[in-house]
Formats: structure tokens, C-alpha cells, sequence
């Protein structure tokens, strides 16, 4: 569904090796496959080669093709590209080149190394000054499609290893979060309570499903848990106070699309 969207950011997260340039290759073939798009990489390195398609790739490396990710994002600004994945918002130049570029209507992709969505909202503002940054959060909200933060577990098996997903979906609630700095710690919980509505997961939702298909051990899963008590009591069939608030929350986005569709 991520794919099908012609405009906007959409965001893969995780720290190093947890297969976010895996994920972006896998989103970018399915575009090339099913759409005539101008598609656009900027990579430093390339790392998987695309080959034309239903749609036309243009891959370029930086310091090879290019000087920077700034200066090749703006050059491929004046191509007419539909879709351009910048292999990393490293800096303010970029991020803000890249929030411009969705702005005008392109569908841009790019990575973060952060651990979860809330985490990547709070960083790309940061780097903003105090200033500039709630014009940031209004642009940001505007133009953001989904966070997709991944963690790569062990699997029960020992044969290599399975990702444990996180996804945040840019509804009328969630930007309402981005725009109101003091919203903007309840992203999670939102996460969590847009499951069955929106498609979204939290990491611990994630690890509980891996878990239930025998794919991970429960040790492991504690491991990775975010919250520890609420996974075990989980798994234990046991309701904890978050799951009121779940059902609170959920009432609340409802709510918020209703406003936002009228």
C-alpha cells in the first residue's frame, strides 16, 4: 500500500544492518514493476542495480556521479522525476531539499538512523533551529506518508535472522502530533491503537506476532521487547492499563478523521 502513494515521504528507519537499503530496494522494484515512472536514486554506495522495467531508473553515487546529496537532489529536481530515494538524510540541507521535493508533488523515499518513527519525527526537527522549526513540523505533516523502522531478531531456529517492524501511517491524528510539539510524545501510543484501523504496528506488536508464529523464542523476544512488563503480560493473556488507553486513543483518531473529512 506504501508503494501506491504518487506523492509524499515516506521514511525507513533502523540502525546499521538492519536492512533498511534492502527494504528501499524491494519498495523501488515494486514501483519500476507495476508504474511508468522517472524513478531517481541517489546512493552512496549503490548497493542493489535496477534495471528499466514498467518504469525508467536513473542511479547515481555520490562522489562517483555526484558531489553531495544536496547538490544531487536538486539536480534531479530539474528532471521531472515521479519517484526519488535519497539513500540518506544526513543534514539539514538534505532533509530540508527532500521535505521540498515531496512538497511539489514528487514521491520521495529515504533512510534515517533512528530506532523507531517517534525517535525520527523528534530528530528531523531537532535539526532544524528553534526558529525554523514549526514551519518544519507544518511541512513535515503535510508531506509525510509512513515510517517504516525495522530491527532484525534471531530466529528460533538459528538460521539467520527474521525483522521486526514498525509502522506509522501519517493519519489526521498523527498530524496533528507532528504539528503540536506537545502531542508529539503520544506518536507511539497512537502506533499501537491504528492496528486494525490503519495498518500500523509498534515494534512490541511486531515481536508478539513473531513470537506467537513460533519464529522467535520468548527469550528473545524480552530481548527485544520495548516494554518488557506490558510484553509479558501479553503473552500471558493478561489486559494492562495501556490497553484502555489503546481503546481511548483509538476513539480519538477515529474522531480526528471525522473532523478532517467533513
Amino acid at each position: 500500500k506504501i508503494c501506491e502513494e504518487q506523492r509524499g515521504l515516506v521514511l525507513v528507519t533502523g540502525t546499521t544492518g538492519s536492512g533498511k537499503s534492502t527494504t528501499l530496494a524491494a519498495m523501488i522494484d515494486r514501483i519500476n514493476s507495476t508504474r511508468p515512472d522517472h524513478i531517481i536514486t541517489i546512493e552512496d554506495p549503490i548497493e542493489f542495480l535496477h534495471r528499466d522495467k514498467k518504469g525508467f531508473v536513473n542511479q547515481r553515487e555520490v562522489e562517483v556521479d555526484t558531489a553531495n546529496f544536496p547538490v544531487a537532489l536538486r539536480a534531479a529536481l530539474r528532471q521531472d522525476p515521479d519517484v526519488i530515494l535519497v539513500g540518506e538524510m544526513r543534514d539539514l540541507e538534505t532533509i530540508g531539499t527532500a521535505l521540498l521535493a515531496a512538497e511539489t508533488g514528487h514521491m520521495v523515499f529515504s533512510t534515517l538512523h533512528t530506532l523507531d518513527a517517534t525517535e525520527t519525527i523528534q530528530r528531523i526537527i531537532a535539526v532544524f533551529p528553534p526558529p525554523e522549526q514549526k514551519q518544519i513540523r507544518l511541512q513535515l505533516a503535510s508531506t509525510l506518508k509512513a515510517i517504516v523502522s525495522q530491527r532484525l531478531v534471531r530466529k528460533s531456529d538459528g538460521l539467520g535472522r527474521v525483522p521486526a517492524v514498525e509502522v506509522l501511517i501519517a493519519t489526521a491524528y498523527i498530524r496533528d502530533c507532528i504539528i503540536n510539539p506537545d502531542k508529539t510524545r503520544m506518536i507511539h501510543d497512537a502506533i499501537a491503537a491504528g492496528t486494525s484501523q490503519y495498518g500500523m504496528q509498534t515494534f512490541d506488536q511486531s515481536i508478539y506476532d513473531l513470537y506467537t508464529q513460533n519464529l522467535i523464542t520468548y527469550e528473545e523476544a524480552l530481548l527485544r521487547a520495548s516494554n518488557v512488563d506490558e510484553f509479558k503480560l501479553r503473552c500471558q493473556g493478561i489486559s494492562s492499563t495501556a490497553d484502555a488507553a489503546r481503546d481511548q486513543m483509538q476513539q480519538a483518531m477515529s474522531d480526528a478523521d471525522r473532523r478532517t473529512s467533513r
